[in-house]
Parts: structure tokens; sequence; C-alpha cells
């Protein structure tokens, strides 16, 4: 009787390393994921050309599904700079997926776009 006990106990063990292993692997695959890249400007002025060339060129070089493009004058645009504090522009914010800043560069020095996507997929 205590041989099957021990059986038992053992196998249980065997399943929970199990499950946590495979569940922590799962978890693992799942948490690596690209942030969100925000771009706030204004398109009547005169950074407009520079960030459009910008834009343009980045979403061709690298996922642009994870750009988001917000014009300065509109309420979108206004609360997310007053959310982030920006206070020149133009502005590029990488955002984690629950919302806090990896990296953000503000005024006329604008990073490299393979900086830029570096820090969307850390």
């Amino acid at each position: 009787m205590q041989n099957l006990f021990i059986h038992k106990f053992n196998i249980t063990i065997f399943y929970v390393f199990v499950n946590t292993i495979v569940l922590g692997v799962v978890d693992l695959c799942y948490t690596e994921s690209v942030m969100k890249v925000l771009i706030l400007y204004r398109p009547n002025s005169e950074h407009a050309r520079i960030m459009e060339d910008f834009i343009h060129e980045y979403q061709q070089r690298h996922q642009s599904d994870h750009l988001e493009i917000l014009n300065i004058d509109s309420r979108d645009g206004s609360a997310t700079a007053s959310l982030y504090d920006v206070m020149q522009y133009p502005a590029i914010i990488v955002l984690q997926n629950d919302g806090y800043v990896q990296k953000i560069w503000q005024g006329d020095s604008l990073p490299m776009m393979d900086e830029v996507a570096s820090y969307a997929r850390a």
C-alpha cells in the first residue's frame, strides 16, 4: 500500500513539474512581442516633409502594423502628447504592450530607423 502511495505521489510531482515547464515555455513564447511605435507631428509644419519621408521609409523597411501616426493638433494627438509628457515636436515614442514608454525621441534630431526598430523589437 505504501509503494502505491509513493508511486502516485511521484507521478503527481512529475505531472506538476512537466506542466510547470510546459506552461513556462508557452508563457515565454507569448511574451515576446513587438511594441507600438507612435509618431506625433504637425502635418502642416516645417517638419512635415521630413517626418513623412521617415514614416514612408520605416513602413517599407520594418513592420508597419505597429506604427501609429498622430497629428499633434487632433484631440487624440494632444491627449497622447499630454499623457507621455511630450514637449517638443516631432516626437517618436516606443511603447510596451502595457503602455509604458520604452524610449522617446523629441525635437529636431530624429533617430535612425534601425534604432527605432531595435527598441520596438526589444
